[in-house]
């Protein structure tokens, strides 16, 4: 099973988006908001480069933005 974390922030439409995909493939996830985290925030920026949310990480690839397409791809593996 992947360890997937969500990177997001309370305001990010995107973040929602990327949630309610993963709930209804019934993927579980680890949410770290990070406006509240800024560890966490310096942790993503470290590994992607960006600072844009949401960001997913899923067994270590970062894939920026909901990229639906990205994601399943990773999810298969």
């Amino acid at each position: 099973m992947a360890k997937i974390k969500v990177y997001t922030t309370p305001t990010c439409p995107w973040c929602h988006k990327v949630k309610e995909f993963l709930k209804e493939k019934k993927v579980e996830f680890e949410e770290v908001d990070v406006a509240a985290d800024q560890e966490a925030a310096k942790k993503m920026v470290e590994k992607s480069g960006q600072i844009g949310v949401p960001q997913i990480e899923i067994n270590g690839k970062m894939i920026v933005g909901f990229d639906q397409a990205a994601l399943e791809e990773e999810l298969k593996k």
